[in-house]
């Protein structure tokens, strides 16, 4: 099967780094024009000056800035496609739930849940007008079960955008837009996955491969193509559901 996104579109954030960076060159490689969306100007630097690929650098936790930048895109033409991979652990490691602040539970709420939110808030009218569009959101295994991060905020943020992910396809399916997630298992894509990794120890280290059917962790080159194919036309009529690409749990 042969994914053709020629003419279509996307946004793409968290695109400086791991999943989202392999997201954006994988829907480059499918014929997509791609908007690379995240803080770290310097990152995305790293995805070069692929042909079809514009950047651009907010916070996505700032529904004004959002807004701003989305209508700056929107400019150039009708953008489609979302996907949302930013978020994330922002640093974080797990600990008990008395160590639990409000500034270190907004932080990861911002980054995994409002980006999203305000993102697709700002591109439902223009999809709903053209009666075609694709959201994307990349949860994780976290927004099914516990999290193995141990942080309560992550797993509570990735519950809650599995959760929008659905009523996000409720809402906008009348007008042939599709909304769904992937939920990836242990990915080390980023400096704050390689730390929680680090954190784990040998021990529970070899615990974690050992409870996935494949063996091994995953790798952001795992995670792109599920999300390239939820993208395309031949994906038109799955929606509301969460995929997960995990390499088999046990």
């Amino acid at each position: 099967m042969r994914v053709d996104l020629g003419g279509k579109r996307f946004l793409v954030t968290g695109a400086a780094q791991g999943i989202g960076a392999e997201i954006a060159r994988q829907l480059l490689a499918a014929g997509a024009e791609v908007i690379a969306v995240d803080m770290d100007a310097a990152g995305m630097d790293r995805l070069g000056d692929l042909p079809g690929l514009t950047r651009q650098v907010c916070d996505l936790g700032d529904r004004d800035a959002v807004r701003a930048m989305i209508e700056t895109v929107s400019a150039d033409g009708p953008v489609l496609g979302y996907v949302g991979s930013a978020g994330g652990v922002r640093g974080q490691v797990g600990g008990p739930v008395e160590e639990v602040t409000p500034e270190r539970w907004r932080t990861i709420f911002e980054a995994n849940v409002e980006g999203t939110l305000w993102c697709v808030q700002a591109l439902a009218p223009t999809m709903r007008t053209a009666g075609w569009g694709r959201v994307v959101t990349i949860s994780s295994g976290a927004g099914l079960r516990p999290s193995l991060t141990g942080l309560h905020a992550y797993c509570a943020a990735k519950h809650a955008l599995v959760g929008l992910t659905r009523q996000l396809a409720l809402d906008l399916g009348p007008q042939g837009i599709t909304v769904n997630s992937i939920a990836p298992g242990f990915v080390l894509s980023n400096p704050s996955t390689e730390k929680q990794w680090d954190a784990f120890g040998a021990e529970r280290q070899a615990a974690v491969v050992g409870n996935i059917h494949m063996r091994r962790l995953g790798r952001p080159e795992d995670i792109a193509p599920a999300v390239v194919f939820l993208a395309s036309d031949q994906a038109g009529w799955i929606s509301g559901q969460v995929l997960s690409v995990d390499g088999g749990h046990a």
